[in-house]
């Protein structure tokens, strides 16, 4: 049993600290600068930052008056227990807040800062009096909490825009939000976000793992994303499509539990399909909600992964063009026009053209 609780602790504690991921100034403005006409006079709150080194807290804080905005929040976490990976003192949470008059500092030190009684966790109560009083929240959240981070948005009916993982999608609670339009990705994703600065005890992986000219230690997973409930344009732009199904449907092998055809790339949609498509979840990025209806994610008539031939493919999301259906539905009206013209002739004719109704 003490074997077990150790092994526990240890793995939590190793959870925490891969959660140690801080996002860089030059990603943080790469997206923003899509959202700027949402912040007049709202209150944005940073509750996942440490005011005196978040870039989140310093991009707001320099564009204060830029953005119109009525005050900055940042709020940051403590952890209250001892373990291998933390050894200093208990320190409580704290936070800062900024309103952009004359004397405050935008760029906050230990003495300014406000200490919470407790560790200042986003899910405490003394958090979410500050989210209460906030509209909009921009943070880069812990991986690991991201479902119970969201959930807490949604309760308090909160404007966002987070960074997560793109497995977020995959998960019910988050796919849910986006086919209800709810919730949506931002702008930028995979290599759009450039990269992240770790803490020194953090191992830099991968190929492009770095040290910048500041010294930040920089790891570059290339696979995050952006979700907000924020609009923008670019959301509305039809995906141009070029291919063609009928006479190519060999390319669009179907699914073995599902009426449906699966497509590899989102670039190889048809334009002239108007069943069931499956699209991988990087469709997501380009989806536009006017083009297109999401129908579910993942899962065939037989409530198993969509499969082709025996084989699974990575994780589907089903969807159905909107634009056919309206093409369909007009050409359904203009042949039972042109059947009611060649059968009833001129009568036809007048009888559309009038207010009353004609026996024939």
């Amino acid at each position: 049993m003490a074997r077990n609780a150790t092994n526990e602790l240890l793995k939590n504690a190793k959870k925490s600290k891969s959660d140690e991921f801080y996002t860089q100034l030059s990603d943080i403005e790469s997206e923003l600068q899509h959202y700027k006409s949402h912040f007049k006079d709202k209150v944005v709150y940073c509750n996942c930052d440490d005011p005196r080194i978040s870039n989140f807290f310093n991009y707001f804080a320099s564009n204060f008056k830029e953005l119109g905005l009525r005050k900055l929040i940042a709020s940051c976490y403590r952890e209250q227990s001892k373990d291998l990976f933390n050894m200093i003192e208990n320190e409580n949470g704290f936070f800062y807040e900024y309103t952009g008059t004359d004397g405050e500092k935008v760029k906050p030190c230990s003495t300014d800062i406000i200490y919470f009684k407790g560790d200042g966790d986003f899910r405490s109560l003394e958090s979410i009096e500050l989210l209460k009083q906030s509209d909009i929240v921009v943070t880069n959240p812990p991986f690991s909490l991201f479902r119970e981070y969201v959930a807490q948005l949604v309760k308090f009916d909160k404007k966002f825009l987070i960074i997560g993982n793109i497995n977020a999608i995959t998960y019910k609670e988050i796919f849910k939000l986006i086919k209800e339009n709810k919730a949506w990705l931002g702008i930028n994703l995979g290599r759009g976000i450039s990269g992240f600065i770790v803490p020194e005890h953090y191992v830099l992986y991968g190929t492009e793992a770095r040290i910048d000219s500041l010294g930040n230690r920089i790891v570059s997973p290339n696979n995050c994303l952006w979700l907000t409930n924020l609009d923008t344009s670019k959301r509305h732009k039809d995906i141009i499509l070029t291919k063609r199904y009928f006479g190519n449907e060999s390319l669009y092998p179907k699914y073995d539990n599902y009426d449906g055809i699966n497509v590899d790339r989102t670039e190889d949609i048809p334009f002239d399909y108007d069943g069931h498509i499956g699209v991988p979840i990087t469709f997501l990025h380009k989806f536009n909600p006017d083009q297109f209806e999401l129908i579910k994610f993942r899962k065939g008539n037989d409530d198993k992964d969509l499969s082709i031939d025996g084989k699974c493919p990575y994780f589907r999301i089903l969807i159905k063009n909107k634009r056919i259906q309206i093409k369909l539905a007009e050409n359904k009206r203009m042949t039972a026009t042109n059947n009611m013209y060649k059968t009833f002739g001129s009568k036809f004719v007048i009888e559309q053209n009038s207010s009353y109704p004609m026996s024939f």
